[in-house]
């Protein structure tokens, strides 16, 4: 054995640990506004910050000197800072990555462990409903993040002629919609513009109600319990699946059922994970974070609604059944290859961003 080789290894698995042990702080942080403080308020002792946020000094001092070993935090003179990098990562609920969001998300997807390793043996399905209450909500944060960035500054204008016909008063069917927070930017943006999501998960559905409300668009929003391959209405000017199509068990079948809801003229926006096509071309941090999720939360998804191995997240579920089962590192070719199966007559890549790949399909 390679005694170097092994240190080096021995080394990255220390990184490892640090990194899945830190993630419950960062939630905590998180959660009791311990980044908020620090960055409204300037540098702080853990005196100071406990005081600042109403918590306990020993904690915070345990807490703070975690996080600056982790690079997340600043120390120096006796007090913790944040750049204003890592300000706009962990305290910026507006800013394109939800950092303490990713982690509750991650945080829900291992609680669920034990389900998945007996999945491993048996070949059965855990669905979107089976998972923690974080997964939900981490999966909202998480993706809602980079669709406030990119969905109507970049992603839309990708697509030609689609954002005028919004704002002129078109419709939108937001399929696999979770929590509602791609719907809501889509009626925040185009007021004039008629939305209905989707999502067979009722629980998601009754937030995304609340998210609209809460946001003074439930006027132009509806939601509905349904999945991918019953969602109503035809005719829409756009149809959208924000990190869901690989999560789906059925997706040709969804893909079919979106072609036939579509205008003539119609597009659909297909949002995927960034993804090449083979597992060499995803051997890079990105597609670790990927697949991971994927072993814990997208393929086990697709498997319960009937998803077999037979092919190649919106942070919503979608659900069909019947199908294949794509993964979250499915790669361009293999979402081309459903598109086109399905009966669609062209597909492009309209767009991408370090963690999405953008598609327009059009019948």
């Amino acid at each position: 054995m390679d005694m170097d080789a092994f240190m080096a290894f021995v080394g990255k698995f220390a990184g490892d640990l640090g990194a899945v042990v830190a993630a419950g702080n960062v939630v905590v942080g998180d959660r009791l506004g311990l980044y908020r403080a620090l960055a409204d308020s300037g540098p702080a002792t853990a005196a100071e910050l406990a005081a600042r946020t109403g918590t306990d000094e020993r904690y915070v001092a345990e807490w703070l000197a975690g996080q600056a070993a982790g690079g997340y935090l600043e120390y120096g003179e006796g007090r913790f800072s944040m750049t204003a990098e890592q300000a706009f990562a962990l305290a910026d609920p507006s800013g394109p990555v939800d950092v303490a969001g990713a982690f509750q998300l991650a945080l829900g997807a291992v609680a669920a462990v034990p389900a998945i390793a007996e999945a491993f043996r048996t070949g059965a399905g855990v669905g979107w409903h089976e998972q923690s209450a974080d997964v939900f909500s981490g999966c909202e944060r998480f993706f809602r993040a980079g669709y406030a960035a990119h969905l109507v500054q970049d992603w839309l204008p990708a697509l030609p002629g689609i954002a005028s016909r919004l704002a002129a008063g078109g419709s939108v069917a937001d399929v696999g919609c979770g929590l509602g927070a791609s719907s809501v930017l889509l009626a925040s943006a185009f007021p004039a513009a008629r939305v209905s999501g989707s999502d067979y998960h009722a629980e998601s559905i009754t937030l995304a109600v609340k998210r609209a409300a809460d946001a003074g668009v439930a006027d132009r929003v509806t939601f509905e319990t349904e999945s991918a391959t019953t969602f109503s209405g035809t005719g829409y000017d756009l149809v959208t699946t924000f990190d869901c199509l690989h999560d789906m068990g059925d997706p040709v079948g969804a893909a079919r059922h979106i072609r036939s809801a579509l205008a003539a003229d119609g597009s659909w926006l297909i949002v995927e994970p960034m993804a090449a096509d083979s597992v060499e071309g995803n051997l890079n941090p990105v597609g670790r974070v990927y697949y991971n999720f994927s072993t814990l939360l997208c393929l086990p998804n697709a498997r319960s609604q009937g998803g077999s191995n037979g092919s190649s997240e919106s942070g919503g579920s979608g659900g069909s059944g019947g199908g294949a089962m794509l993964g979250a590192q499915a790669g361009e070719a293999a979402i081309r290859s459903v598109v086109l199966s399905a009966g669609f007559g062209s597909f492009r890549r309209a767009a991408q961003t370090p963690f999405n790949l953008v598609y327009e399909a059009k019948p």
